[in-house]
């Protein structure tokens, strides 16, 4: 049975990295976006991530950083991987995360008139960039960045794209089971959806996140992908 990786994003405090490593998570995230909510400095990011056993990976989300400001925030906040959500083209993902030497996630942000074809060349389009491309984040779209917190229209992900993105944008305790079952992704990013408050993650929403996803991983048919 396929296990879908689980990020926990935009943490801000110890007790919250801690029970997302405690109960599960494969990756947490930490937004180094100063307009958000839910921004660390990196040197706040560099006590959490000192905070960390190993194995569970360390994120840090940019938006329209230059590659400068990337490499010297990792060279202070050592994350292993990078998610690019503005409006950064691929040859400026590749250049930063070039600059940074670290491999890197690129969010496709989904509209409703969106089409499987459009997001199988758009991962192509990255991957063709830089081989420190990992694949590609699918958000929702929104006049926002870092995140948008809104569901989007599952079915429009490519049933051979699925198995190699990260699915995000809205998802919760309520949704995440059926999230899973019917996209089948490598791996699932939440944020606001296991949250008391912005930035404050609950580990009771963590905890029924996670075994919310496991119940998808669980639901018949999972092992065909």
């Amino acid at each position: 049975m396929h296990r879908t990786r689980i990020k926990i994003c935009g943490l801000t405090r110890e007790e919250d990295v801690a029970a997302a490593v405690a109960l599960g998570a494969d990756a947490v995230g930490f937004v180094f976006y100063p307009k958000s909510p839910r921004y660390v400095t990196p040197q706040r990011a560099a006590e959490l991530i000192a905070t960390l056993p190993p194995f569970v990976t360390a994120v840090g989300l940019f938006v329209n950083a230059s590659p400068d400001e990337v490499r010297a925030i990792v060279d202070v906040a050592p994350v292993a991987l990078l998610q690019f959500h503005g409006d950064e083209t691929a040859g400026q993902c590749a250049e930063a995360a070039a600059a940074a030497h670290r491999p890197y996630l690129r969010v496709f942000r989904v509209k409703g008139d969106s089409t499987g074809s459009e997001l199988l060349e758009y991962e192509a389009l990255c991957r063709a960039s830089s081989p420190l491309c990992a694949g590609v984040l699918l958000d929702t779209h929104v006049d926002a960045y870092g995140g948008a917190g809104k569901v989007f229209d599952w079915s429009l992900i490519p049933r051979d794209l699925a198995p190699r993105a990260v699915l995000s944008g809205g998802l919760s305790v309520q949704n995440a089971t059926g999230a899973v079952a019917q996209v089948r992704p490598w791996a699932v990013d939440v944020s606001s959806g296991v949250e008391a408050a912005k930035g404050i993650k609950d580990a009771g929403l963590i905890a029924q996140f996670i075994a919310a996803v496991r119940a998808g991983d669980a639901t018949p048919g999972n092992a065909e992908t």
